[in-house]
């Protein structure tokens, strides 16, 4: 049987080259349509496979019966690497062009394909845990020249760990959601006491996140070999950030309010497998990482990114960013080693984030933050709009894909419009 990677492959359904989820890909999200409750589906084409259908119709065993009938992939995920790796295998086989099984079976077919258009997708699994790192050297460098100036951009730890902090599970969100301007203590400058009310300085920030599909225990840690087997796959993710709230709170202890608001994702899941042909080595690391953070094999992805504004008002939007997930310093694999190494338990739906994507020229800044330069420098929209942070009405999206031959894997968008503050 050919691989599911193989840049050969054809669907029977027809999908486009530029669609971001070819047989090569097989994302899996949850979903909904009229008589169907939330259930586990992959994305092909223009169109959602209903994997419950599959399985019912006995076509699709992954030895859990009523796995893909539940409103989440958490107890697909706890299956292991093993059954996912071999049910991506048997999904591709189905969607074959020269497999007959469902292509053949006008019954089947009707009932286990559905158009995406008519389905609603839903946040993918249960989020257990949401950890936010710092891991673009780009990024780091921008926001420490200006706030510390250029001899002094980096912090003399960021070279040597994966910087994070715990965020909120409770409020990442799927595209689409409307985010809801955050409130919180204000202290410009000059002013001698706070205030309390709407963020004034919102912000975006461009992440990829992934999702820990095997748990670890308390205690133990993790080699590199364990911590790549553990990610089930990523999503896009919008860290959405007031910077004003930040910028007051965030002495001695880093951000809280300024984030715990919302995180959106991307509503597909795009397994590590599929993204295994675009793995590649990331920036060189000078000084070498300690040895429990040290990794062998390319761990970084050839993965473009970009992000789109609407301004409030308008019909038109534009790309303010374009960057790439190779840029990463700190690899993902490092980021999950590095957040068991102390003890910490890592459990099935825990979301790690990577922190702003930013790369090495002006238009590859992963937030407005970096690229109105904090509010000096507008970004001049059509219409005549111009933004140094967000304003009510604004819509952000987020796309993200790895090119092949002929084809690419891509992570639909991830979507947000911003809402006034109650």
């Amino acid at each position: 049987m050919p691989h599911p990677n193989d840049p050969t492959l054809r669907s029977f359904i027809d999908v486009d080259a530029t669609s971001d989820f070819p047989i090569q890909n097989l994302p899996y999200g949850v979903f909904s349509s009229n008589g169907r409750a939330s259930r586990v589906g992959v994305a092909i084409g223009d169109h959602v496979l209903d994997l419950c259908e599959l399985e019912q119709a006995g076509r699709l065993d992954v030895g859990d019966p009523g796995v893909f009938a539940r409103p989440t992939l958490n107890a697909f995920m706890a299956l292991g690497p093993t059954v996912w790796s071999r049910t991506r295998a048997r999904i591709s086989e189905l969607l074959r062009h020269d497999h007959p099984e469902l292509r053949d079976n006008s019954e089947l077919r009707a009932r286990a394909l559905l158009s995406m258009a008519d389905v609603k997708l839903h946040l993918p699994f249960q989020v257990a845990g949401y950890t936010d790192f710092y891991s673009s050297k780009e990024h780091a460098a921008n926001v420490g020249v200006m706030f510390r100036g250029k001899d002094n951009a980096l912090q003399p730890n960021w070279l040597h760990m994966p910087i994070g902090y715990n965020g909120r599970a409770s409020t990442v969100v799927v595209s689409g959601t409307k985010v809801r301007r955050p409130r919180g203590q204000l202290k410009p400058p000059g002013a001698e006491v706070p205030s309390f009310g709407p963020c004034k300085r919102l912000d975006f920030e461009l992440e990829m996140g992934f999702v820990v599909g095997q748990p670890s225990k308390m205690g133990e840690m993790l080699t590199e070999k364990q911590a790549a087997e553990m990610i089930f796959g990523f999503m896009i993710l919008n860290d959405w950030s007031a910077r004003d709230i930040q910028q007051w709170e965030y002495v001695p202890l880093g951000p809280f309010q300024a984030k715990a608001f919302a995180t959106s994702i991307s509503p597909w899941i795009v397994t590590r497998e599929a993204l295994e042909p675009f793995r590649m080595h990331g920036p060189a690391q000078n000084p070498a990482p300690l040895p429990y953070l040290k990794q062998h094999l390319p761990n970084n992805y050839d993965m473009q990114l970009d992000v789109s504004l609407r301004a409030a008002g308008m019909n038109e939007a534009m790309r303010i960013c374009r960057t790439n997930f190779k840029y990463m310093y700190w690899s993902s694999v490092q980021q999950l080693m590095h957040h068991a190494s102390s003890g910490c338990a890592m459990n099935i739906g825990d979301i790690l984030g990577s922190g702003t994507i930013s790369g090495p020229d002006k238009n590859s800044r992963g937030s407005l933050l970096e690229i109105s330069w904090n509010g000096t420098e507008p970004v001049e929209l059509p219409g005549g709009a111009k933004r140094t942070f967000l304003e009510d009405g604004d819509s952000l999206v987020m796309r993200g894909w790895c090119q092949g031959d002929g084809y690419r894997v891509g992570f639909g968008e991830v979507e947000g419009t911003i809402l006034p503050a109650e």
